[in-house]
């Protein structure tokens, strides 16, 4: 928009009296707000409400892990829990070290660990101290020293339907069973063990004793998952490897909220489906916003619905420098237009610095070089006052030196 400076009062004519200011045009009412809005607080509404009966009706899915007693998937060990159960075993599911201590109290208990490589050192140390009998799957070389150290690891295997090899009760009563994943061994001077279903010179389930307690070692966890518990041997195999009261099933770090006991997190805390309504929210607003957006064009200039005077301009500035204690830009916005005014009548071009400005305007003023020097190129003034004997001084040198 362009401003134009009024013109002169002859051309204008005798001003009317009792003339006002030009009114205003009233703002948007009530009304006009809604019809603009509706539309939009109708779609964020309806996109609030959707998400909000998704997150109520749907049920949050629950992770579960490779052979967990949860898991009801082809890689999960529902069935076998579900077998035991009928049977009179009591599976206790837990998903921390300390949750297994815990449900392991006293008396005949086993405990499985499925996924031991995903616990830490100090984990696998607390573990250790849980009484009972043990059933690892697939461990690898940190979990075999903190939990069956009478077993080392040789290296992988595949994963096939192989013989028991051997004299323990449950291999033979099951037979051929799909085993394999890891090829163990036994440490030199070990009690007797059971070393079955053996791959290139190594045995993939091995069970000892030790310290009053029954170890065993299965290099995978196949004959215990949904899909593979019905092939072969693997259902004998695994329910008689799991012949206790108690079994306490461990799957390290996967469960419901509050499972593993600990303290969570805010963000642990909020379920999945509030992020996805708040992300559907997001792209509401981010679509009504470029909706109602103006688009930005060309500027094009237009004629003025009123005059605005020219006083009325720099009094607007002058009040918000003012607001704005901007005493340093006003200073600099005066002493500019000063020069701008000044410097053609001393005959010196608009880049002229003060080594030129300073002597040519001292040589018609009398107020000297120094006083001039501060004056045009001196520190902001400190307060208003200052700032207006500034502005006064910078007149008063105009007119002496603008004066024939």
């Amino acid at each position: 928009m362009t401003v134009t400076a009024p013109p002169s009062p002859t051309a204008m004519g005798p001003a009317p009296s009792g003339r006002g200011p030009a009114p205003h045009s009233p703002g948007p009412g009530p009304g006009d707000l809604w019809r603009r809005w509706r539309v939009p607080l109708a779609l964020v509404a309806v996109v609030l409400l959707g998400g909000v009966a998704i997150a109520l009706l749907k049920p949050a899915a629950m992770i579960t892990g490779y052979a967990d007693p949860a898991g009801t998937g082809p890689e999960g060990a529902h069935a076998l829990a579900e077998i035991l159960s009928h049977r009179g075993t009591r599976v206790i599911r837990v998903t921390t070290p300390a949750a297994a201590q815990t449900a392991a109290g006293t008396g005949p208990v086993t405990l499985v660990v499925t996924s031991p490589g995903l616990l830490s050192t100090a984990q696998l140390a607390s573990l250790a101290r849980v009484p009972g009998d043990r059933l690892l799957v697939g461990p690898d070389r940190a979990a075999l020293a903190a939990l069956a150290p009478a077993v080392r690891l040789r290296g992988p295997a595949a994963v096939r339907a192989l013989s028991p090899g051997c004299g323990l009760t449950a291999a033979r009563l099951a037979g051929r069973a799909e085993v394999g994943g890891l090829r163990l061994a036994l440490r030199p001077h070990t009690d007797p063990a059971a070393l079955c279903y053996p791959v290139r010179g190594s045995a993939s389930l091995v069970r000892y004793r030790s310290a009053g307690r029954v170890i065993t070692v299965l290099g995978t966890g196949n004959p215990l998952t949904n899909g593979s518990l019905a092939r072969a041997g693997n259902a004998a195999l695994a329910l008689n490897l799991l012949r206790a009261p108690r079994v306490v099933w461990l799957v390290p770090g996967l469960g419901p909220p509050g499972a593993s006991g600990g303290q969570k997190t805010l963000t642990q805390l909020i379920p999945l489906p509030v992020y996805l309504v708040v992300i559907q929210l997001c792209l509401a607003v981010v679509l009504a916003a470029l909706w109602r957006a103006r688009r930005l064009g060309p500027l094009v200039p237009e004629r003025l619905p009123v005059v605005v005077r020219a006083s009325e301009t720099v009094e607007g500035h002058a009040r918000l420098y003012q607001a704005r204690r901007a005493r340093d830009r006003a200073a600099a916005a005066l002493r500019a237009a000063m020069l701008a005014r000044t410097l053609p009548t001393l005959g010196l071009a608009p880049g002229a610095g003060p080594g030129e400005i300073v002597p040519a305007l001292s040589a018609r003023s009398a107020g000297g070089a120094a006083r001039i020097e501060a004056m045009l190129f001196g520190p902001a003034p400190g307060d208003d006052a200052s700032l207006v004997a500034l502005a006064h001084d910078l007149d008063a040198l105009e007119r002496e030196v603008r004066t024939p």
